[in-house]
C-alpha cells in the first residue's frame, strides 16, 4: 500500500520544514515499511551543513527513519487523531556514505519488538542500493494533552 503526503500528514503531526518523507509504501502495517525523501538543494539545512559541500545532517537521516516508523505504525490504527508518536531513544546509528542535494533516499524500517505502548524498530537508510545510514530506535506512542 502507497501512502502519498497528504495521507502521511493525517498520520503523522510533522509538517514544512520538519516532514522529510515524500511518499511511503507499507509492506505490514504497524511492521515494515519504506520511505522515500528526495532531498532537494532548497533544503534549509544544506544552508549551514555545509556551505561549500552541502550534506545531509546524519540526525535528519535518522528523524526520516523515526518518521516513517511513525507512518507505518500509525496507519495500524483506525483514529490515530489523538495520539502522538514521540521518538525515545537511538541505539547502533552508523553513517556509511554522505548524502547530498538531489539525492532520493529510501527509508527501509522493520518492527523489532513493542513493550506497551513502546514501539522497537531498524532501520536502513539506502542511495542507489547502496546503505548510507543504519541505526535501531524506539519511540512511544503516547496521547496527545489538550
Amino acid at each position: 500500500m502507497i501512502i502519498n503526503l497528504d495521507e502521511i500528514k493525517t498520520l503523522i503531526p510533522h509538517r514544512d520544514p520538519f516532514l522529510f518523507i515524500d511518499k511511503c509504501e507499507i509492506i505490514i502495517s504497524g511492521k515494515e515499511g519504506i520511505g522515500e525523501r528526495l532531498f532537494l538543494s532548497k533544503e534549509y539545512f544544506f544552508r549551514g551543513h555545509f556551505p561549500k559541500m552541502p550534506i545531509v545532517p546524519g540526525v535528519v537521516l535518522i528523524e526520516s527513519m523515526a518518521q516513517t516508523a511513525g507512518i507505518v505504525v500509525s496507519k495500524k490504527y483506525e483514529n490515530f487523531e489523538d495520539k502522538s508518536v514521540l521518538f525515545m531513544s537511538v541505539n547502533k546509528a552508523k553513517f556509511r556514505k554522505p548524502v547530498y542535494p538531489n539525492d532520493k533516499i529510501f527509508f527501509h524500517v522493520k518492527y523489532i519488538q513493542s513493550v506497551k505502548s513502546v514501539y522497537k524498530f531498524s532501520g536502513i537508510a539506502t542511495k542507489n542500493n547502496i546503505k548510507v545510514c543504519e541505526c535501531e530506535f524506539s519511540a512511544m506512542i503516547s496521547h496527545k494533552q489538550s
